[in-house]
């Protein structure tokens, strides 16, 4: 007898996978991977691998053919009932005869929500849902966050000593972390739409921000109040796009650096809180240009105040077995902090990873 359960998990595990060939380049739009599966056969399968191409229910459509007709689509998330940049899925899978659809995520989208599946359920489409759910979820992170709250999904990225410091009462921070911990790190830029840093790591690092292992490289979004980034600051390679986010500049204030950065970079003015950068606006006005997902890279100050504004979701911690000490090194955390500590932030989903000596730490922020 065949076991429903299980072989509807089975085939979405290997939907979920398909959807990750595309990690890192289907933005604003999310990770989907489909299956088309007759008599207990997969006949067709693809996933959506970039914004503005056909989604993964069409692919998998295309190369089952004919032998659609009567047979079982999985697929990981809610096909779409909607127009955007391609027309709605559920059509096609209305035309093309297929019994029954297996869903894992219900699309969150709220211009789809629901109406997908309630169309084919119109058209006698069995439909089952739920099935791995969390599994799609996990790998969408950055989309459903993007989509329900208009704000992108912030990762703090940090390299520091085992007594939390990014560099030294010098400054110097070349380098805390191994050459197989820098280079983990910059593929982990692959997967973002953009890398985030404050002006003072530009000021004393000088980072070109670059991934080395992806012919796409994410935007960098430098945070810069009083627009103090050099014009020929390493961030601005051939390759870059910038953003630099900082207050509005008042009449006569319109500086000659101000106007050589504009030639290398777009510049948003956002509103102030308490003299700085008013950061939800800057992400706000971030996620207008429909960068979903942002990999926070440095400083301290900044990524203190994104904590701060309970505005980060993820962290990597890369911590290296040294210490540094001195009460005036840099600290990878600052901004206000909790008064107790009780009221720590708390995480949840740790994983921990091994690169030599070194521990990555890795979790949500609950």
């Amino acid at each position: 007898m065949r076991n429903t359960q299980k072989d509807d998990e089975y085939y979405m595990r290997l939907a979920l996978k398909l959807a990750l060939k595309a990690k890192g380049k289907t933005s604003p739009n999310p990770l989907v991977g489909a299956l088309v599966v007759k008599n207990s056969r997969i006949v067709g399968c693809g996933f959506h691998a970039r914004a503005g191409l056909a989604h993964a229910e069409i692919n998998a459509l295309d190369e089952a053919g004919k032998k659609a007709k009567g047979a079982s689509l999985y697929v990981t998330l809610e096909p779409c009932a909607h127009t955007g940049r391609t027309a709605p899925c559920v059509n096609r899978i209305i035309e093309s005869g297929i019994k029954e659809v297996v869903v894992g995520m219900i699309d969150p989208n709220p211009l789809n929500n629901g109406k997908g599946i309630a169309l084919l359920r119109q058209h006698n489409i069995k439909v089952r849902h739920g099935v791995l759910a969390d599994g799609s979820a996990r790998i969408n992170e950055s989309f459903i966050k993007y989509i329900t709250t208009r704000l992108p999904f912030i990762t703090v990225k940090v390299a520091e000593s085992l007594d939390g410091r990014i560099a030294t009462y010098t400054g110097d921070s070349k380098w805390i972390t191994s050459d197989k911990s820098r280079a983990f790190a910059h593929k982990i830029r692959n997967d973002y739409d953009a890398v985030m840093v404050g002006v003072n790591t530009v000021l004393r690092d000088n980072p070109r921000l670059n991934a080395w292992f992806s012919g796409k490289q994410p935007v960098k979004i430098i945070m810069d109040s009083n627009l103090s980034t050099p014009e020929n600051a390493n961030i601005f390679s051939k390759d870059s796009r910038v953003i630099i986010i900082t207050l509005p500049s008042r009449p006569g204030q319109e500086t000659e650096n101000r106007k050589r950065l504009l030639e290398k970079a777009k510049i948003i003015e956002v509103k102030e809180r308490s003299g700085q950068i008013n950061l939800r606006d800057a992400l706000k006005r971030i996620a207008r240009l429909q960068i979903t997902s942002i990999l926070v890279e440095g400083g301290g100050t900044l990524i203190g105040s994104l904590f701060d504004e309970g505005l980060v979701d993820k962290v990597l911690f890369f911590i290296s077995p040294k210490i540094i000490g001195g009460k005036d090194a840099i600290s990878s955390v600052m901004g206000k902090g909790v008064r107790r500590a009780d009221q720590a932030i708390k995480l949840r989903g740790v994983k921990f990873r091994r690169f030599g000596e070194e521990l990555l730490v890795e979790a949500g922020v609950k």
